[in-house]
């Protein structure tokens, strides 16, 4: 009987000491703490504070950095490619500079971080970037899943690049083919969607690199290609015998291509969409990086508006400065300028009609809020 009554006193005093340990825990233990507020004997212990999601501030984080750190490609020309001297440039690239032109004045307030394909996704995801400015295409699934997609750049479909002694004209014609595609990407469930809609087959030659998929094809390990009409054309610019290939008269899909932002701080997706709203209103309203500084003495409202010389169209409202506009226009041009510069008619990569990128002035889709 003795021995039963120590029993119990011993246990009683071990479920006595986890109490008191468990009142006696420090707010930085909450998480694996027991719920003191249920134990009547323990005046003393509060409940754990609530912990609150982390929530994003990607403007506050970029302004402290002194950069923009933007997600690119390295080696697509026109769009994101490495300049003989190793600089990045194209038409993404310029974008990404315009950022930061509105951000801190300087198209050099900018790091560069080289992804593949598949990454796109991911660093939005985790906010490894604050900004993927890469020829990526706009859909439903990826904007719920990856990240905020800004505002339409360039309007885009899914094309086939074959060789010009194949014969090949219809995509019935590579039935049985051997096709070269990026992993990861709309463009490859394009494909299988496109082939299996018309009862073809085919076999996926795959790669990460977009770079390794073009190398394969003009190898001859593939019998087509397949992407957006824009790289096809960016890449067969750059083959040693460009008239050796050619793009089938064939659109696949639609490929609305746009740059994106983490989810999670509305404030800096409105900087980038701002941003890019300038490029095409400045585009709209003449005005150029030549002649910038002449047109703040236009008698045109919109014009003064837009360069931050009477009135306002939100950007104090968003943290940017009054003459934001004024700057990005004055380093890196306006949507035509920043066109013009690599797939124009003296652009310095290949030559692209804008076709559908015109301003819809034009008959073309490039359109942009008013800025008002």
């Amino acid at each position: 009987m003795k021995n039963k009554s120590l029993h119990a006193l011993l246990t009683l005093l071990i479920l006595l000491s986890l109490v008191l340990a468990a009142c006696g825990s420090t707010a930085e233990e909450c998480p694996e703490c027991p719920p003191c507020p249920e134990v009547a004997e323990c005046p003393t212990c509060e409940p754990c504070p609530e912990v609150a999601a982390p929530t994003g501030n990607i403007f506050a984080a970029v302004q402290s950095r002194g950069k923009v750190v933007c997600g690119v490609h390295t080696s697509l020309p026109g769009f994101g490619y490495l300049t003989a001297d190793g600089k990045n440039a194209g038409f993404d690239i310029d974008l990404c500079r315009a950022v930061a032109v509105a951000m801190f004045n300087d198209p050099e307030a900018v790091e560069f971080v080289a992804i593949q394909a598949a990454d796109r996704g991911p660093v939005l995801q985790t906010a490894e970037v604050d900004l993927v400015s890469r020829n990526m295409t706009w859909t439903s699934s990826r904007d719920a899943q990856w990240g905020n997609f800004t505002w339409i750049t360039f309007y885009d479909g899914q094309g086939m690049m074959v060789r010009t002694d194949s014969g090949f004209t219809t995509l019935e014609d590579l039935d049985g083919a051997t096709i070269c595609v990026t992993t990861g990407t709309t463009t490859e469930k394009n494909l299988a969607d496109a082939f299996r809609q018309r009862g073809l087959d085919f076999t996926a030659v795959t790669f990460e690199d977009t770079s390794a998929v073009y190398g394969a094809y003009e190898d001859g390990r593939c019998d087509a290609a397949t992407s957006d009409k824009s790289q096809l054309a960016a890449v067969r610019s750059g083959f040693a015998n460009p008239d050796d290939h050619y793009i089938m008269d064939i659109t696949m899909s639609k490929e609305p291509l746009t740059p994106a932002v983490p989810h999670g701080d509305d404030q800096w997706f409105d900087v980038v969409k701002m941003t890019i709203w300038v490029l095409i209103n400045a585009e709209e309203l003449g005005v150029t990086s030549q002649n910038v500084d002449e047109m703040m003495a236009s008698d045109n409202v919109e014009i003064r508006r837009l360069l931050g010389v009477e009135g306002s169209f939100g950007q104090e409202d968003v943290g940017l400065s009054t003459d934001f506009a004024a700057n990005v226009i004055r380093a890196m041009g306006n949507y035509g300028e920043i066109y013009d510069r690599y797939m124009g008619p003296n652009g310095e990569s290949f030559t692209l009609p804008r076709g559908l990128n015109e301003l819809w002035t034009n008959g073309g889709l490039i359109y942009a809020p008013p800025l008002r």
